[in-house]
């Protein structure tokens, strides 16, 4: 997602100053970190990466949220928040679950009786073949379904859509092409490397793999749900 797409995930949300949130892969910290800043939120964000860790607490410094914000350094498979959260979010790891379906019933066990789980998930944007889905990096095609089929799914759990965000191809191109010039600084710096030549055969093939494959089929969404 965009910055501003991320920004308006928050707004959308109503959320009120003082809500408890949870969020389980919390990467860099982005999402708890903005939204303290903007909406006055306090939270809690768990990931496996030390890496991340540690970008995520200075990223909450950076912004002046460290007081209501922190970020635990774990695995998110199994964390469960010490209190009801408002709001419980995973975007872009289901995989912390077991999938989808898994990771909507892990967030489940933090939120609060009128609270909403947020989750990001990628869907097919058109059907497939082989190739495509190889070039995407899925497993199988039956991996993902459609928006639609995403959304119904959301109801056969026993949930409400309330909100959705839905990522366009400026988001994906941003994602992929910072990670290509992050490989690229990699090789300058380590020429010698015993992965360089790896990481120099992906980086020569990654963009044209990604236009022709990820960017035309694959989508991402966020979606917003409450218990019925």
């Amino acid at each position: 997602m965009t910055e501003e797409q991320l920004a308006t995930l928050g707004r959308v949300l109503r959320l009120a100053p003082g809500s408890r949130l949870v969020d389980l892969a919390s990467g860099s910290g982005e999402l708890l970190c903005t939204w303290a800043r903007d909406h006055g939120i306090t939270g809690t964000g768990v990931d496996i990466s030390t890496v991340f860790t540690a970008a995520a607490r200075g990223r909450a410094v950076e912004l002046g949220v460290a007081d209501r914000v922190r970020f635990v350094h774990g695995d998110a498979a199994g964390y469960v928040a010490a209190e009801p959260v408002q709001v419980a979010c995973c975007l872009g790891a289901t995989w912390i679950g077991g999938g989808f379906d898994g990771t909507v019933g892990l967030l489940r066990r933090s939120l609060a009786a009128d609270g909403v789980i947020v989750v990001g998930e990628p869907y097919w944007r058109r059907a497939p073949d082989a190739e495509s889905v190889a070039g995407c990096g899925v497993g199988s095609d039956d991996e993902f379904g459609s928006l639609p089929e995403l959304l119904r799914r959301v109801g056969g759990l026993g949930y409400d859509v309330v909100e959705l965000v839905v990522a366009d191809q400026e988001g994906w191109d941003r994602y992929e092409a910072a990670q290509w010039r992050n490989v690229r600084d990699w090789l300058v710096g380590h020429p010698n490397d015993e992965l360089a030549p790896e990481m120099r055969a992906e980086l020569s093939a990654a963009p044209e793999r990604y236009a022709r494959y990820r960017r035309e089929y694959l989508g991402w969404a966020v979606l917003a749900m409450m218990p019925r």
